[in-house]
């Protein structure tokens, strides 16, 4: 059973009679990347921002269409909505994600270095401080 990002790029290829290698050329990635990612039985992991933008120029679709079937394929689920509804970031998008798929105790550690570096950040920003 093929998942959601094989469906997106075989139903694209279809409707406008690409190859692999044309989808390739025209992202700039490998063709083998996108031979991997239309025909590998399991997304083992998410693939680079950089491989989704490849392959968004190179299928002619938006962005976030890739990355919603390549999370989906994945076992990712995305959140698209920032703070107030304004559309959030794709890496903190992707943090949310992974985090999500970790274990109690690591989601602690997680967590835990979150706050450390935000306590870094407040310091570096506190006035007569030089950042250290």
């Amino acid at each position: 059973m093929a998942n959601a990002l094989q469906e997106l790029i075989k139903r694209r290829l279809e409707q406008r009679g690409w190859s692999y290698g044309d989808v390739a050329r025209r992202g700039g990635i490998p063709r083998s990347t996108v031979h991997h990612l239309a025909t590998a039985q399991r997304a083992a992991a998410m693939p680079q921002q950089g491989t989704l933008e490849g392959l968004a120029r190179g299928l002619d679709l938006p962005l976030d269409t890739l990355r919603r079937a390549a999370a989906e394929a994945c076992g990712i689920h995305l959140y698209t909505q920032g703070p107030a509804g304004n559309a959030s970031d794709p890496e903190v998008d992707m943090l949310i994600a992974s985090v999500a798929q970790l274990s109690p105790t690591d989601r602690r550690h997680v967590a835990a270095l979150v706050e450390s570096l935000l306590r870094q950040q407040g310091d570096a920003e506190q006035p007569g401080t030089d950042g250290e």
